[in-house]
């Protein structure tokens, strides 16, 4: 009886231990949780470094192909990147188009000649056909100056003319070279600017002649341009379409890379 009762406070000490120690282990986990929920741990502060560029990523389609016409950028021709080249548009060599310029080539060719520029907000656009029976295509040829926020629609302007800023040439008009259409003016459809004049005004009328030292100076603001741009083309990385044609050459001979 003796050995008995002994046995049993052993198993009844043994039991109350266990039970004590898991109580034990409860209590501290039900107080850990709640130090947790009343008092949250610091959070880190991360200080912004002032250097860093707040990119937009948003970014628009600049090239916009429209059934089989696909925009030609030459190799050092600089536009810049938040311009809209749509269709049936070719830049070409030394050429530039500047910040908002927006070529619409949908429905008919838009070329920007060797070492022109196309100015910031211009609008370029053609249409089915012109009135004068001439190509409906815009033809900008060289060496052309064409100011900001210029609209220009069906017409042609031959070698080393300058357009002034804000002026707007209508279907079938025509700027022969060497000539200059001052600031605000208006060429209204079929109007021909002879060669070496200066026309202003809305609708645009003959001013005078230009003076051969006027006529000179016409390519060189085209060369000067020229210049400023490729000192904005060193800021982004070489751009342009000829590698589709590069793509189309390796594709047609098999060459696999």
């Amino acid at each position: 009886m003796a050995s008995l009762a002994r046995l049993s406070r052993k198993a009844l000490t043994s039991s109350l231990s266990s039970h004590r120690h898991l109580l034990s282990r409860a209590l501290a986990a039900e107080a850990a949780v709640k130090v947790t929920k009343s008092s949250p741990p610091p959070a880190q502060s991360i200080t912004e470094c002032p250097d860093r560029v707040k990119w937009d990523y948003r970014g628009q389609r600049q090239i916009i192909p429209l059934g089989q016409w696909l925009p030609k950028i030459a190799v050092d021709a600089y536009v810049a990147p938040n311009v809209v080249l749509a269709g049936q548009v070719n830049v070409l060599d030394g050429s530039s188009v500047w910040n908002g310029a927006v070529l619409r080539g949908d429905l008919n060719k838009i070329t920007v000649g060797f070492c022109s520029n196309v100015q910031e907000k211009c609008v370029v656009h053609a249409a089915w056909s012109s009135p004068t029976g001439l190509p409906a295509e815009t033809m900008i040829e060289r060496f052309v100056t064409v100011g900001a926020y210029c609209l220009l629609r069906s017409c042609t302007i031959e070698p080393e003319c300058i357009i002034g800023q804000n002026s707007i040439l209508m279907e079938g008009s025509l700027v022969e070279t060497q000539s200059i259409l001052e600031a605000g003016s208006v060429l209204p459809p079929g109007r021909r600017i002879p060669t070496g004049e200066l026309w202003a005004g809305n609708p645009a009328k003959f001013v005078r002649k230009l003076t051969h030292e006027e006529t000179l100076e016409i390519p060189k603001l085209a060369v000067a341009i020229n210049d400023l741009s490729k000192e904005y083309f060193n800021e982004f990385l070489p751009y342009s379409t000829v590698y589709l044609e590069v793509e189309k050459l390796v594709k047609s001979h098999g060459i696999s890379i």
